[in-house]
């Protein structure tokens, strides 16, 4: 621990007492690399202040010493985005003692809710008060509402909800200087010139800590439906969306799964077994809800729906869900899909977007083209078809060595997949965050002009590079030195 480094905990564990602060190795060790294992830090203390005027004065004095912040909330982000450096120069500060949802209206379907606050533990408190939040995902177990804020998450439900930035009416938020920003009221008209709490969704903790949000909510699900229906490829599972959003507004997630994965979630997920008692090369999830008593069933509903669909010979074979158990088995085979795939390998995984439209041909020539150009590779892609959203892995080769591969073609892989997505006017990254796994092909795939626009912000708000460094974009000419 640097000099610095120990005036700040000292001070910090004198001020505000030793729940503030922890300094074991091996309890910080777990939060020291993130989820896929790809990236290890090293953090000389974790820092758990339990309010926003807590997180503002430990900010303030890490300002005035040049001590770097690494924010960390949930730890389940695919990027290394929470990720402390290798050489020990930041400490982890971490939300997940600021847990408490301080309000909730159901009248203006509104909630404040602080930064530590767990995913599926809001699911519950909102179901209680007969509302719903619709984001999820496979981490809603850990993740917390600070970090889906801070990478503008999206998941299952962005085809008819949106992502993360469409669900938060306002932000609170330290700032580098550890001044506060107060942007939780969430006022429909604000035309006051920037618009900080939307820059600070997506921010990734570079320019402020997300401390709290409020967040939109809607009626409860009282009834809900899933449909698995096996199809020949995905340019028929398109069609099938675009043929179902012409008759209703109510399908909520519209997921693409290649038959080859749904293999790999059953032999490696204990208790998991096939919706279709025949082999499809691709699979579709799709989810309809209805939210108020007395509209059509969702089971109906689908029903009604895949009529045109195999009239239009648009599907192979389908399964309308009888039961919340078997929605739930659905949603497990899908959320399971990256569970699976870490059971087989090393593997570069991909959170891209292109155009909707294009993206069932994108998905089968991509495909093909990494494992022409990378043999002994196998690229498949999975996800959120209606939103033009996959996950797009090549896993490395049989065999191969994790470090070797991840070290040498690896990175190659990646360049080609991201040149792909570039050429059809796509994003490289849909929902994940840059975080320091995509920074530099961020930089290298962007206009001049939006890099530029990126570090004069940075630049601006955090001159000193307290926040996150190494994440998004780095200062010039030397990352991220404070």
């Amino acid at each position: 621990m640097t000099p610095a480094q120990q005036q700040l905990v000292d001070t910090i564990l004198e001020r505000f007492g030793p729940k503030t602060v922890t300094t074991d190795p091996h309890a910080i060790e777990p939060w020291e690399s993130d989820w896929r294992g790809r990236y290890h830090g090293r953090a000389p203390a974790l820092l758990s202040p339990g309010s926003t005027e807590e997180v503002a004065a430990i900010v303030r004095l890490a300002g005035e010493l040049g001590v770097r912040i690494v924010p960390q909330g949930g730890n389940t982000g695919m990027v290394g985005g929470a990720t402390p450096p290798e050489d020990g120069s930041a400490l982890l500060l971490s939300t997940r003692r600021m847990n408490h949802i301080r309000s909730v209206d159901t009248v203006g379907n509104l909630a404040v809710v602080e930064a530590g606050v767990i995913l599926a533990n809001f699911h519950d408190a909102m179901a209680e008060q007969g509302r719903r939040f619709p984001l999820t995902l496979g981490a809603k177990g850990s993740a917390t509402i600070g970090g889906l804020v801070s990478t503008n998450a999206g998941g299952t439900q962005v085809l008819r909800f949106g992502n993360m930035r469409h669900l938060v009416a306002g932000v609170e938020a330290v700032l580098p200087d550890g001044s506060i920003h107060e942007g939780l009221v969430p006022l429909k008209k604000d035309n006051r010139g920037y618009d900080l709490t939307q820059l600070l969704i997506g921010a990734e903790g570079t320019i402020g800590i997300v401390t709290a949000a409020t967040l939109r909510l809607y009626p409860a699900i009282v009834e809900r439906a899933a449909a698995w229906v096996g199809v020949a490829d995905p340019e028929d599972a398109l069609r099938i969306l675009r043929l179902m959003e012409a008759r209703t507004a109510t399908i909520e997630s519209f997921e693409i799964i290649p038959g080859e994965i749904l293999g790999h979630v059953l032999h490696h997920i204990p208790g998991t077994r096939s919706p279709l008692a025949g082999e499809h090369a691709w699979h579709v999830l799709i989810e309809s809800v209805a939210t108020e008593p007395g509209a059509e069933p969702p089971a109906a509903l689908l029903e009604r729906l895949l009529v045109p669909v195999f009239e239009a010979g648009l599907a192979e074979d389908a399964v309308i869900s009888t039961s919340e158990a078997q929605v739930e088995a659905f949603w497990h085979i899908r959320d399971s899909i990256s569970e699976a795939e870490r059971a087989l390998g090393p593997a570069m995984q991909h959170d891209i977007s292109v155009p909707v439209d294009k993206m069932p041909r994108f998905m089968l020539a991509a495909a093909a083209e990494a494992e022409r150009r990378f043999p002994g590779t196998r690229a498949t892609a999975f996800g959120h078809l209606g939103d033009g959203n996959v996950h797009f892995h090549v896993r490395a080769p049989q065999g191969a060595d994790r470090d070797a591969w991840y070290a040498g073609d690896g990175p190659a892989v990646s360049r080609l997949v991201y040149d792909m997505v570039v050429a059809e006017g796509g994003s490289i990254s849909a929902e994940h965050g840059i975080g320091q796994m995509k920074r530099a092909e961020l930089e290298r795939l962007s206009p001049p002009s939006r890099i530029a626009a990126l570090k004069a912000i940075k630049s601006a708000l955090d001159p000193r590079g307290i926040l996150n460094p190494g994440k998004l974009v780095a200062l010039a000419p030397d990352a991220d030195t404070p």
